[in-house]
Parts: C-alpha cells; sequence; structure tokens
C-alpha cells in the first residue's frame, strides 16, 4: 500500500513515558517507508523505555529533549519545531501528557510544544485501563477534542488487550499500522496550514451498540456475545471528523468514547426507544446485536428448578429498529446504516438484508471465526451500487475506513 499523502510531509512526534513507547521506533519505520520525514521530542518518562539514540538513528535528526537547553533554544527551539511540523503525534500519550494539553500546562519540552503548535495534534493514548476509564482522563480528551477546528486533537485508540501489569481492557496504545492510517487520514482532511476540514460538522450521527439483554427472571435473560467494540470505534470515528455523536450502547463495559453521548440502555425496547428519541439525525449506523426474541412474560422472582423439568418459554419477536428506522418518512436519517452478523453466505444475506430493511448501506461482518471480543473484524460494505471487501482490520481501522466513507457520501472528494 503506498501513502502519496505523506510524501514529504513533516510528522513531529511526541513519544511519552509508558511501555508501549517501544512502538513508536515502529511507527517512526513505517512514517519514513511512506516518505514522511520525521523528528521527535522524546520525554524524560519515555528515555526510560527507548533510547534517544534509536530515535535519532531512524529518524535521521537528533531527538530533542529539553526545554531548557542553550544551544536549542536561543532561537526558541520549541516554536520553531511547533511551527515545522505539518502534523503532531503523541504516541504514546500518556495521561500526565493528556492532562496537562488539556489544562494548558507547559513545564518541560513535550507539553510547551503541545501549546506553542498551530498544527493538528494526534493522541495514541497508552494507559493502564483504570487510569483510561477514570472521569478525570476522559474529561480531559473530550476537553481536548472540543477545542475546535485548529486546536481540537484527534485520537486513535485505545485498544482493548492485556496490559504489561497483567490487567485486561481498554489502554493499549493502538497498534502502528493503525496510528499510521489515522496520520493519513488528518492530513488528507488538511486544507491549509493550520486549518482542518472536518467533513462531519453540523451532521448528527446516532450509533447503535453493543448487545441487548432480554430479562427472563430477575437473575436471567436472553443476550448474545456482542462485545460493543465496532460500534464504540465507529462512534470516536464519526466524532473526529467531526460530527455530533449520540451512541445508544447495551451493556458493554466498555467507556464511553470521548465527544461522544451515551445513552445506555439494556432490551430492545429501551433501544427502540433510545434510538427513536435521539432523531432527528443525519446519518444513522445500526451496529447493535438486537436480540431477535423475548419472552412474553418476565417472571417476578427467581423461576426454581421443579420436578416437572425446564420451564417452558413463551417468546416473542423484539421490534425491527433498523426496518422502522430506514422506513420513509421525515425522521428518516439521510444515510442509514445496517449490519448482517453472518456465519455463511455473508455477501448473499447481506443483500437480501438491505432490500429487506430498506437501509442505504449494509456492513456484512463474517462471524464465523475469531471476531467476537476480538479486536479485529471482516466486513463487506453493500450498498445498490455494489460490494466493496475489506481485508481484515482492526476494528479502529473498520470505523475509520466506514467513516471517511460517510463523508464521502455527504462531502464528495473532487
Amino acid at each position: 500500500m503506498t501513502f502519496p499523502v505523506l510524501t514529504s510531509r513533516k510528522i513531529l512526534l511526541i513519544v511519552g513515558g509508558g511501555i508501549a513507547a517501544y512502538k513508536a521506533l515502529e511507527l517512526v519505520r513505517l512514517l519514513k517507508k511512506a516518505g514522511a520525514e520525521v523528528r521527535a521530542v522524546l520525554t524524560e518518562g519515555g528515555a526510560a523505555f527507548v533510547t534517544p539514540l534509536s530515535l535519532a538513528a531512524l529518524t535521521g535528526h537528533p531527538v530533542r529533549m529539553g526545554l531548557f537547553l542553550p544551544d536549542e533554544e536561543t532561537t526558541m527551539g520549541h516554536i520553531e519545531l511547533s511551527r515545522w511540523a505539518d502534523l503532531v503525534v503523541v504516541a504514546p500519550a500518556t495521561a500526565g501528557l493528556i492532562g496537562k494539553a488539556a489544562n494548558g500546562l507547559a513545564d518541560d519540552l513535550a507539553s510547551t510544544t503541545l501549546l506553542a503548535t498551530d498544527k493538528r495534534v494526534l493522541l495514541a493514548p497508552a494507559m493502564n485501563v483504570r487510569m483510561w476509564q477514570h472521569p478525570a482522563v476522559q474529561a480531559n480528551v473530550a476537553r481536548l477534542q472540543g477545542f475546535g477546528d485548529l486546536h481540537g486533537m484527534a485520537v486513535v485508540g485505545p485498544d482493548d488487550g492485556e496490559m504489561a501489569c497483567g490487567e485486561f481492557g481498554p489502554g493499549r496504545m493502538a497498534e502502528p499500522a493503525a496510528i499510521l492510517t489515522a496520520i493519513e487520514d488528518l492530513l488528507e482532511d488538511t486544507v491549509a496550514v493550520g486549518q482542518v476540514a472536518r467533513p462531519l460538522a453540523g451532521r448528527h450521527a446516532v450509533v447503535t451498540a453493543g448487545p441487548t439483554f432480554e430479562p427472563i427472571d430477575p437473575v436471567r435473560g436472553l443476550t448474545n456475545r456482542s462485545s460493543g467494540k465496532q460500534g464504540y470505534a465507529i462512534a470516536a470515528a464519526l466524532a473526529a471528523r467531526g460530527a455530533t455523536v449520540t451512541l445508544v450502547s447495551g451493556p458493554t463495559g466498555l467507556p464511553a468514547p470521548a465527544g461522544v453521548t451515551r445513552l445506555e440502555v439494556e432490551t430492545a425496547l429501551q433501544m427502540q426507544a433510545a434510538t427513536g428519541a435521539a432523531l432527528p439525525a443525519d446519518i444513522a449506523v445500526l451496529s447493535a446485536a438486537v436480540a431477535d426474541w423475548r419472552v412474553d412474560t418476565v417472571a417476578g422472582g427467581k423461576i426454581k428448578k421443579a420436578p416437572g423439568g425446564p420451564p417452558t418459554l413463551s417468546l416473542i419477536e423484539n421490534p425491527d429498529i433498523l426496518a422502522g428506522i430506514a422506513a420513509p418518512g421525515p425522521m428518516r436519517p439521510a444515510l442509514v446504516i445496517g449490519f448482517a452478523a453472518e456465519t455463511t453466505d455473508l455477501e448473499a444475506n447481506a443483500r437480501a438484508k438491505l432490500s429487506r430493511k430498506g437501509c442505504d448501506w449494509i456492513v456484512g461482518n463474517d462471524v464465523s471465526a475469531d471476531v467476537f471480543g476480538a479486536d479485529g473484524n471482516t466486513v463487506l460494505l453493500v450498498s445498490a451500487g455494489g460490494a466493496e471487501a475489506w481485508p481484515r482490520l482492526s476494528k479502529t481501522e473498520v470505523a475509520s475506513r466506514l467513516a471517511d466513507r460517510i463523508a464521502e457520501h455527504f462531502v464528495p472528494k473532487a
């Protein structure tokens, strides 16, 4: 794959202090291979994990580390750095760096450069899952994203996975290839120095994600294995492109994406009501795995084992949320996208669902292998105009591609 948008572009990489700093070396290699010029700022914490010599050898430039170095600051080197770059990338973006940037603090070279830059900034967060989920960190990320077109910062990741500390959850820095794609996306949207087109600004998107849970009694229920990761990634990608995003989520345990309004629901009926109440919208991406059925009568107490054997459950169909949103009418979004989770005949089943539901696009995803709860996905984008097969990608990359297609639908590229 070639990245012509990166040819001769200037990337300033700020490497924060975290175990994920080793991935910054691979990111530099990918950027250089794609034709970009890279310079690096290494924080004191970052230097505990990677050496200045490694970064200098890969970038081909001296690595900047200190704010008060006479040879560099006689010409106000931190200002020069911030103006030199076409894009600033912070990888890993630690909780400390994010907090400093969100609150205008500048006590070292990295934070001063972030405050002084007039270019877009891409953050690749990396930290312990509890740190990432802390309200203070989430508020800081949301604040950085909300600073507007000039100062607003974009975010890629973090991914779910096992941490160096042994815990599991969101907090792993996005893989270098995913960061490279996010860099390309930001640079493609650059229309002038210091100004970035946010192609979905002014658009409202409603995204559904996760499973639903249909109670049988106070302790049991009908549900499915959807993790919600893909829908959450889509909500984040749309927000990064300027959309106002309402995320209607079943029970997932995932943190709300920064800058996204999340409405938490449990049952299909609740999801239907919340999704309808979120309208009007320009875009609807209905990725939730809604249970097809619910019991007609929920028991008031726990159903006990009895000599007669298991109880007989009478099931009734849940509402078809996708068909309802896609139905013609004044509240129908301009673009309605559904998902089709299939184990066989992916394209045929996705096309049938496209016709049956009345939506504009279907994202068919093959769930026959390692998809539920995983970080990767294999999808087929189906519309009336044809089908586009994507290779297996991370769910973050799938979300980025889909958000780009949505943006092109509303603002076609010249």
